[in-house]
């Protein structure tokens, strides 16, 4: 990461706030209206023709007709796939690769939440080398450089924009495939916080409290190394000081630019070192159950964070430290209490019975999380029984 920035107003208003950084290997434009700048981004790429993968929401707030209008301003031709979904299936990236391929595009935009940009790597994947998603399961499986692409987040949280991996459910097994490979990264990011004044509450909520789990994850991940910390940790910090104003009606571009900056910090720490026991648990509740994926990963988050105290109660004291709160004996203890403290105040469900999920289900997650890749990197060893107990305290 350089600490080098470049200061390029849209506005004299907004030059406080704009500013250009590189943050790993991604150009991060950030600033309130930066949008309207995308035209120029993808002309700095050389890129003349591009797919813009986006959904019918956005479409209906209006940002995808102003970034249409950004990138059509610039001279470029666009074409505009919307036919996704959450959680984007293999059927939604055929279905797009049908409608890209006879246009021969250059560049890929994707602007949404996760699913979208998901889905706009998923496509980018097969327009470039062909055969199917579940070909590029794992990383490095791509054989050719994917097109140039940029990342426009309209979600504070999934963190897809600062990753090269795409994850795509399998329509038949409903299993979450992570495809990943170094051309998949973004080339750019736009981070434009009044991008997230149209999100739902209940949205924002969810993928705010995923951002947390991002950032206290890949901090003690087994793959953490200090790149990976100080992202974590920076990301920990602006969450726990800005997410629960931000989901307050009227919250101020400012605050939601903090938390939107912090999903960027947390989804760049899991790039350098991957997730752990928490993701493993949701991704079955969201394939068997239909639980959005923010809603699971907070409720088990605080479960893991618990279990995980065996080994990593050093490291919890250090993010409680870091965001200036008090450090008890019991850290992992004192961190799942503050994680259950903003899961409440964004009004999530707090327990595997909210959500209509029964007792009689945790065998079937279990034996499903023990295959989950994060899985691997979560600091305390977990084989079956030890993720039936983590579904068994969140009942």
């Amino acid at each position: 990461m350089t600490a080098e920035l470049r200061r390029n107003p849209t506005t004299p208003a907004e030059a406080a706030a704009s500013w250009e950084a590189e943050i790993g290997s991604v150009r991060v434009h950030f600033g309130p209206g930066r949008l309207r700048q995308a035209g120029e981004i993808v002309e700095r790429l050389g890129c003349r023709r591009v797919l813009l993968v986006s959904d019918a929401g956005l479409q209906a707030a209006g940002h995808l007709t102003e970034l249409q209008g950004a990138l059509e301003r610039a001279g470029l031709e666009v074409f505009t796939f919307t036919d996704l979904s959450e959680n984007p299936t293999t059927r939604q990236v055929g279905a797009g690769l049908q409608f890209a391929a006879p246009l021969k595009p250059d560049c890929v935009v994707g602007l949404g939440g996760g699913s979208a940009m998901d889905c706009a790597k998923g496509i980018n994947f097969l327009l470039t080398n062909g055969g199917k998603m579940s070909d590029y399961w794992g990383f490095g499986q791509a054989s050719r450089e994917l097109l140039p692409a940029i990342g426009i987040p309209t979600t504070a949280g999934t963190g897809s924009e600062a990753q090269s991996f795409a994850l795509i459910t399998d329509a038949e097994s409903h299993r979450k495939m992570a495809c990943g490979d170094p051309t998949a990264m973004f080339r750019a990011v736009v981070l434009d916080p009044n991008l997230l004044s149209s999100a739902p509450t209940e949205v924002a909520a969810a993928t705010g409290l995923d951002a947390v789990s991002h950032a206290i994850e890949s901090f003690v991940s087994t793959r953490r190394n200090p790149v990976s910390r100080m992202l974590a940790s920076q990301a920990w910090q602006l969450l726990h000081l800005h997410l629960d104003d931000s989901l307050a009606a009227g919250a101020s571009p400012e605050t939601r630019g903090h938390v939107l900056l912090a999903a960027h910090l947390a989804g760049a720490a899991i790039e350098q070192s991957m997730l752990g026991a928490a993701h493993a648990c949701a991704n079955p509740l969201t394939a068997a159950f239909a639980i959005p994926h923010g809603q699971a990963v907070a409720l088990m988050l605080p479960h893991v964070v618990r279990f995980n105290a065996e080994v990593a109660a050093s490291d919890f004291k250090e993010l409680l430290e870091a965001a200036d709160l008090h450090a008890p004996e019991d850290s992992a203890e004192a961190l799942a209490l503050r994680i259950e403290e903003m899961r409440r105040r964004a009004d999530l469900p707090g327990s595997l019975g909210q959500l209509q999920v029964p007792g009689s289900a945790i065998p079937d997650l279990a034996a499903a999380a023990t295959d989950e890749w994060t899985t691997a990197f979560n600091p305390r060893a977990v084989g079956r029984l030890e993720l039936e107990a983590l579904y068994e305290s969140a009942l």
